[in-house]
């Protein structure tokens, strides 16, 4: 049984840093993706970065410039983020597509203050 676990969440002043992670466990195989993605209250889970097992990395519009998605072959996903913004309050959570299925973790909370 696969297993994703986020670290990393808390709470932090506007313009201040967090750095995320999300490591798997119940598999030998390497992650063909991985992923980060958010949800804030009365909102949608919403995409924020994504990296590929050979290292390319994608950022939706709003993040880009400020977070930085990396992996290793560990399957070990992180997101640092910086200049965090009020609106970047969300639980975070990651994903990871194996060749015999895709999972989720169960979410960290980012807390961002004005």
């Amino acid at each position: 049984q696969v297993q994703l676990v986020e670290s990393g969440g808390g709470l932090v002043q506007a313009g201040g840093s967090l750095r995320l992670s999300c490591a798997a466990s119940g598999t030998m195989f390497r992650a063909n993706d991985m992923g980060w993605y958010r949800q804030a209250p009365t909102k949608q889970r919403e995409l924020v970065a994504t990296i590929t097992a050979g290292g390319n990395a994608n950022y939706v519009d709003f993040v880009k410039g400020r977070f930085t998605i990396s992996s290793n072959a560990k399957n070990t996903v992180y997101l640092q983020m910086d200049s965090l913004k009020p609106e970047d309050t969300a639980v975070y959570y990651c994903n990871m597509g194996f060749s015999f299925g895709g999972y989720w973790g169960r979410g960290t909370q980012v807390t961002v203050s004005s």
